[in-house]
């Protein structure tokens, strides 16, 4: 792969990149050595202002692909080319380059934030580690970056512990901003809010996407959130992408089962309203012991002898939609616009289209 993006609106490309960690051993008396592949295989581009949703059930590798793209995770195969600058091999300049231009918001707003400081103190060590702004201007900045995530400037005096779970994480964004970022990871980052403080704050998403054109890669297991957020969306399981494209297409016609399920597992508001019918049994397999052929095939309401033998299905495209599995367009029933998303507080401009 070329260190250059495939095209100038191309600020991120993740080229067939696989993490593995060493897993506790197996066999007679534990010697038997054993990996986990959280990453398996991942390609994915992100293009600037946009928001970029992965999603999936919990262990299906959303979260160390976040890190693995920050360097914080080591990448075991791939590569990760950020704005031209491949950073996955872990050259000490191109860490710095990376880590100066991108950030990353974290799940749990209030241990994410260091007790002892105040919210000024921590905006400020940002600010100097990274030279945002000039000696003795920081305060001036840290009053701006509250305002920005909708705090107010006296807010910079507290601790954390005097801070609500929204307040933290407005924090925790501001922290972000500070580092006046290309690129925003956000890791399940309003999974543990009250549902009218995570409209807030995806409602300030929104807003800083029009006033600084901010570029988000949004984890969550979500898809409500997801659909109200992003532009695009990226269906992880065990560590695979297995559907990927524009977010109303894949909400409207899902090409996957596995994506059909988590759709249909969204709450109901009114028992008629249509769902794709896209059966999805057990648990997912552990990945020390992957099933042959798709991994999906255990719990899958569709899988035919093919999928338990043949190779993992390759990521198939039409029409910018990307899935991995035999089935045609057009097998599975859609839920189109009959979907619901949670009832958040959203901006008016900003609600799903019917």
């Amino acid at each position: 792969m070329s260190a250059v993006p495939s095209s100038p609106d191309t600020i991120l490309e993740v080229d067939d990149v696989e993490v593995r960690f060493a897993a506790p051993g197996g066999g007679p008396f534990g010697l038997q050595r054993r990996e986990v592949r959280a990453v398996n295989g991942v390609s994915l581009s992100v293009r600037r202002g946009e928001t970029v949703g992965i999603v999936g059930e919990s262990g299906s590798g959303k979260s160390t692909l976040g890190r693995a793209i920050l360097g914080l995770d080591r990448v075991t195969q791939g590569h990760v080319v950020f704005d031209g600058i491949k950073v996955s091999d872990g050259r000490r300049d191109a860490l710095r380059t990376l880590r100066s231009r991108t950030a990353m918001v974290f799940q749990d707003p209030a241990n994410s934030l260091n007790p002892r400081l105040t919210v000024g103190e921590t905006l400020t060590e940002v600010l100097r580690v990274h030279a945002k702004t000039a000696r003795g201007g920081e305060g001036a900045r840290v009053t701006e970056l509250l305002r920005l995530v909708g705090l107010d400037p006296a807010l910079a005096g507290r601790r954390p512990a005097a801070l609500s779970g929204g307040q933290c994480q407005r924090v925790g964004i501001a922290r972000a901003l500070a580092v006046e970022p290309s690129l925003v990871i956000a890791d399940e980052c309003v999974a543990a809010l009250d549902v009218s403080i995570q409209g807030q704050i995806i409602n300030l998403f929104l807003d800083l996407k029009d006033e600084i054109g901010l570029t988000l890669i949004f984890i969550a297991h979500d898809l409500a959130i997801v659909r109200r957020l992003c532009d695009r969306v990226a269906v992880m399981y065990l560590g695979r992408i297995v559907e990927e494209g524009p977010t109303e297409a894949i909400f409207r016609a899902p090409r996957h089962p596995y994506t059909a399920a988590l759709i249909a597992a969204i709450p109901e508001i009114d028992p008629d309203l249509a769902l794709p019918e896209a059966p999805m049994g057990g648990e997912p397999p552990s990945p020390l012991a992957l099933p042959p052929g798709c991994t999906f095939h255990p719990r899958c309401g569709f899988a035919e002898d093919r999928c338990r033998t043949g190779p993992p299905p390759s990521l198939r495209r039409a029409d910018d939609h990307g899935w991995a599995c035999i089935l045609e367009p057009g097998t599975l029933a859609t839920p189109a616009r009959n979907v619901p998303s949670l009832h958040l507080p959203l901006r008016p401009d900003h609600e799903v289209p019917a």
